[in-house]
């Protein structure tokens, strides 16, 4: 029931803000596959009480498998690089990755995403340790990775999620 009223609360948000307003509540995120095309997107909406709620649809993922869909620091997904241009997680308190790590986690785990037989990865995820333009704790010119495999939540620095498939920055 809270978390419906947090959805409303949000949409109320929307359309009770000025125009100017809005633009600094939300932000939005083009992804870019590893061949350069476009594949996604993420709408990304400032949260009252702080964290950042991302709606995102991204297609041509490995099908019926989860994957680990982080924040990573830099705002740069080339292609060419296959995204290492993206930088290492977004972790700005210098903890350990993973929310089964000891002194875990960082601002950029989230929880894994999973991916349909249609390869499409539909999914709302909910970072309470972010903002999008905080000044330590912002991401907006930061990116989202989709990696080809699960996080396992505790291996460092990046949860052994293999290649990265998808990069998004955020704008």
């Amino acid at each position: 029931m809270k978390v419906m009223r947090n959805i409303a609360a949000l949409s109320l948000l929307a359309v009770a803000l000025p125009v100017g307003a809005q633009d600094k509540q939300t932000a939005v995120a083009n992804f870019v596959g590893k061949d350069g095309k476009e594949d996604g997107r993420a709408q990304l909406t400032a949260a009252a009480n702080g964290g950042v709620l991302i709606e995102v649809e991204i297609s041509g993922l490995p099908v019926n498998k989860w994957v680990a869909f982080h924040v990573h620091e830099t705002g740069r997904c080339d292609a060419a690089t296959h995204h290492e241009s993206a930088g290492g997680h977004f972790n700005p308190e210098k903890a350990e990755h993973g929310i089964l790590a000891a002194k875990g986690p960082h601002a950029g785990d989230m929880p894994n995403q999973y991916v349909g037989q249609d390869g499409l990865l539909r999914a709302q995820i909910f970072d309470s340790m972010v903002t999008l333009d905080g000044k330590t704790d912002g991401i907006r010119g930061r990116a989202l990775m989709v990696h080809a495999n699960s996080d396992d939540y505790r291996s460092q620095p990046s949860g052994d999620a293999g290649e990265r498939l998808s990069c998004g920055v955020i704008q």
